[in-house]
């Protein structure tokens, strides 16, 4: 849940209110210099704002402009150390123990706990960055214990973590308890978050149940296919996860067996579900584990991934077919139309046009919100915004 929505921008910070109003005004001035790259800028703001003990979030933004990664880590570490306290004093001494999960208390929908919750994703994030594979997957796998429900998408990272750390039936497990058949079709999660290991079944599942995993989040669905078979090695689960996971995104396995560059970074932008945004995450995170050669030549040679990646020209007259992955060009506004040629693009425009500009409609939208400014005068698209504390949802645009 963006803090700048919801119920913390009505009590404050951590929803009790307990950061004071002046530190959350120099917080907010901080984030506004970062955001347009202005970090030296930014420091005097944060150094007043982590005044405020309760500051959590001033600590992450200082953590993240410190040039030495190392520095990073030990700032986050005595955060998460603060935070930890602070929620045993207003929550219990008891509140981090797993019997509490067992009675139903989830971080997410206790407000308090939410800087405490961004600091362990920052240090994720930080001991990827810093090659501590280990500590960043018992932190995710953290994460996850006190929130099953995972409003904070740590699953989509948990089974590359756990695969990057050679904990391959372990990922499995993961993977298959978040796509139990059960959980997709309830939206349920799993119990723990699926963090409690069992040991991997190799079951398929029946063709006419695949379609509901359409809307499953890829990378889920990646990590499953990959974690098979690292375990199991190419047997009937792993290629169907691995279809599954072709046809929820595409974009994945399009710019793994393109062997295209390794995205450098997390992307930023405003985005819908399996989109190409969230495919350039995943491969920042896991395309090298594709790459090696026995995994990129199980998925190069299977007939099903093939069918889904060689694509057609977008053009709707034109039956020309790509012969090797990634040959045609993708429309540069959307990404959404992919052409043989400039000429059937410039022939398609009149019919793209209206699907390309409202996707670049959308996306400026939500790139505004995100940035706390009004939407575009001419967009036609609302934005909600849906606090899990109060089940309500809030309009933003």
């Amino acid at each position: 849940m963006d803090k700048r929505y919801g119920q913390e921008a009505i009590d404050g910070l951590g929803g009790g209110g307990v950061v004071s109003e002046q530190s959350r005004r120099n917080l907010l001035r901080a984030e506004d210099l970062i955001r347009r790259k202005r970090p030296q800028q930014a420091m005097p703001y944060l150094a007043r704002a982590i005044q405020d003990h309760h500051n959590l979030d001033a600590v992450i933004q200082l953590a993240f402009i410190t040039p030495n990664m190392e520095t990073a880590i030990q700032v986050l570490q005595a955060a998460e150390r603060r935070g930890r306290e602070m929620l045993k004093v207003s929550l219990g001494e008891d509140c981090f123990d797993d019997n509490k999960r067992e009675e139903g208390l989830e971080f997410n929908v206790v407000v308090a706990t939410r800087p405490y919750m961004r600091v362990l994703q920052s240090l994720v994030k930080c001991y990827y960055d810093a090659e501590q594979y280990n500590k960043a997957t018992e932190t995710v796998l953290q994460m996850l214990r006190l929130n099953p429900s995972d409003n904070m998408a740590q699953r989509h990272w948990a089974g590359s973590l756990l695969i990057r750390c050679g904990r391959y039936a372990d990922a499995l497990s993961f993977s298959q308890q978040w796509l139990d058949f059960n959980a997709v079709n309830t939206g349920q999660p799993p119990p723990f978050g699926g963090t409690n290991f069992k040991t991997p079944h190799r079951n398929t599942m029946a063709v006419k149940k695949e379609k509901m995993y359409a809307y499953v989040a890829g990378a889920l669905l990646y990590s499953a296919a990959l974690a098979s078979f690292k375990h199991f090695g190419d047997c009937e689960q792993a290629r169907q996860y691995l279809k599954l996971a072709v046809a929820a995104n595409p974009n994945i396995v399009v710019k793994i067996l393109g062997e295209v560059r390794q995205p450098s970074s997390l992307n930023n932008n405003p985005r819908v579900p399996n989109g190409p945004e969230d495919a350039q995450d995943y491969l920042w995170l896991s395309q090298d584990l594709w790459m090696e050669t026995s995994v990129w030549d199980w998925a190069n040679n299977n007939p099903d991934v093939k069918c889904v990646v060689l694509k057609n020209c977008s053009r709707p007259t034109c039956d020309e077919k790509e012969t090797y992955v990634t040959e045609f060009k993708r429309c540069a506004a959307c990404h959404l139309v992919s052409y043989c040629s400039p000429e059937c693009q410039k022939r398609d425009w009149e019919n793209h046009k209206e699907a390309c500009r409202d996707r670049q409609m959308l996306k400026e939208t939500i790139r505004a919100i995100q940035k706390g400014k009004p939407p575009p005068d001419d967009s036609e698209y609302s934005v909600y915004s849906a606090d899990t504390t109060t089940g309500e949802t809030q309009r933003l645009a």
